[in-house]
């Protein structure tokens, strides 16, 4: 499937093949997915990475080394697949489904997100483990530490694309981007990148710790977020001090942001889950691949085998999934989803004992 998103020319990887296809029945929250986001992009790279050495990895690495370098701090998000710039938002004459209306072109290709080169550093640090970075990554990686170095304490859109704040999702990102490129990739810069992870972890954990000891969404949202999760449960989030801010932060996630054995990206103010959006399925991979790290197999593939159990007739996953109406939501199939799937079923088998057992 994330072969079929990929532009054999390019080696760009759409998000999604459709557009307009509406999160909620009836609804005005549709968008067009049809092009290449750098951060979806690396987490197939990453997921395909866990099997192996693949082509499709190396498309990622090479898509991202020619992004950093050609833009450098100015990185965008998401390209076209011949890496021009996402045209802007607007609607077509036509009607949509069901009724929604049939937009074209996305607002987020002009967002800076910084999160995006957190991920960069460690599809391009997956890839130097692997033997397979050459000196263009090398290059890309010290461009993508540079902008993190310039721009951390800036304000960003994040993950969701939301009003510019101080994201804590996008600081971790950062912080497991730096450590995973000083680990595996040996350059003298090394060392002044295990500082900066350790700058910018120290600063995020004076801001953004809620006072429960969990990690809360943003500096200043005191909530929980699904997304946390990711950054928490890579392999270059330190250990084990790290633990316990997992531990909790799931925990709050699981409590808060789960409905029926699914997981909602966060709560909106004076809203139930499931109001204006179905809950994601990349967070339902996220939740078993933080439960995997916790040292709670079983956990992990209850979560796992939820989430897998609403793939569609054709075994594709859309974005999200409506826990009230029992059916997808949004564009299919969503590439994102399914690279957690395959990282998550590569690693959950290594990590269960024996028996199975917790």
């Amino acid at each position: 499937m994330l072969t079929g998103l990929t532009s054999p020319r390019t080696g760009a990887m759409v998000a999604a093949a459709t557009t307009s296809l509406p999160e909620h029945a009836g609804g005005a929250r549709d968008y067009d997915y049809r092009y290449a986001w750098l951060r979806d992009q690396c987490y197939a790279g990453l997921a395909v990475a866990a099997h192996g050495p693949h082509p499709l990895t190396d498309a990622a690495v090479r898509v991202a080394t020619e992004r950093v370098l050609a833009d450098g701090p100015a990185l965008r998000p998401a390209y076209r697949t011949d890496g021009g710039p996402v045209p802007d938002e607007r609607s077509l004459p036509l009607r949509g489904y069901p009724g929604a209306a049939d937009r074209v072109g996305n607002r987020a290709g002009r967002q800076f997100q910084l999160d995006t080169f957190g991920e960069v550093l460690e599809l391009l640090a997956a890839a130097a483990r692997q033997d397979r970075l050459d000196r263009d990554g090398v290059r890309a990686a010290g461009t993508a530490a540079d902008a993190l170095a310039a721009h951390w304490r800036r304000p960003d859109a994040g993950l969701w694309e939301l009003t510019p704040a101080w994201w804590t999702h996008s600081r971790l990102a950062a912080v497991c981007g730096l450590r995973a490129a000083a680990e595996d990739i040996k350059v003298p810069a090394a060392d002044d990148w295990r500082r900066l992870a350790d700058t910018i972890l120290d600063e995020t954990r004076r801001r953004c710790v809620h006072p429960s000891g969990r990690w809360q969404r943003a500096a200043a949202d005191a909530r929980p977020d699904a997304a946390l999760l990711r950054p928490l449960a890579s392999a270059s989030w330190p250990r084990p001090d790290g633990a316990p801010m997992l531990g909790a932060t799931r925990r709050a996630v699981e409590r808060e942001l789960t409905a029926d054995g699914f997981v909602h990206r966060f709560r909106r103010p004076g809203r139930t889950l499931g109001d204006l959006e179905g809950a994601f399925l990349l967070c339902g991979f996220l939740m078993a691949a933080a439960c995997r790290v916790e040292g709670r197999p079983v956990a992990a593939a209850r979560w796992f085998e939820r989430t897998r159990s609403v793939a569609g007739p054709a075994g594709l996953f859309a974005e999200e999934y409506d826990v009230f109406q029992r059916r997808l939501r949004g564009n299919l199939p969503q590439a994102f989803v399914h690279a957690l799937l395959l990282e998550n079923a590569v690693r959950l088998p290594r990590d269960a004992g024996p028996d199975g057992e917790e």
